[in-house]
């Protein structure tokens, strides 16, 4: 009697192989299409406004390699070559040495975006 190890396998790798599929066509870059004139829209919507300059400056481009796509929302608004909508983010000094106070209006405005996004190409590349 000898001490061995059988293994059985039924079915295939259709699944797997659909799953490589799409990700070799990048189906997934048109829900990051999708995301990124979403999120524009959202932080647009969520920008404090004093001449609205800022907020219409929002824009987004995917990039990526052979091993991961991004989307970066960029602002091009900028004054004297400071970027106004990341002094409204975080805060900044002024002429007289005071402080002005910055307001979180980007996290809260791109949490939902983030999480459906996430949902939305995993659910493209697994089905």
């Amino acid at each position: 009697m000898s001490n061995s190890i059988k293994f059985i396998h039924k079915g295939d790798f259709s699944n797997i192989e659909r799953f490589f599929h799409k990700v070799l066509r990048k189906d997934y870059l048109n829900i990051m299409e999708k995301y990124g004139k979403l999120g524009v829209s959202v932080l647009s919507a969520a920008t404090p406004v004093d001449s609205g300059v800022t907020a219409s400056s929002w824009n987004y481009e995917i990039v990526g390699g052979s091993e991961q796509s991004s989307i970066v929302w960029t602002n091009s608004n900028e004054n004297k070559g400071v970027n106004i909508a990341i002094i409204l983010q975080y805060g900044h000094a002024t002429k007289n040495g005071g402080y002005v106070q910055g307001l979180d209006y980007i996290n809260p405005a791109m949490k939902p975006i983030f999480e459906n996004m996430a949902k939305d190409v995993w659910r493209e590349v697994i089905l």
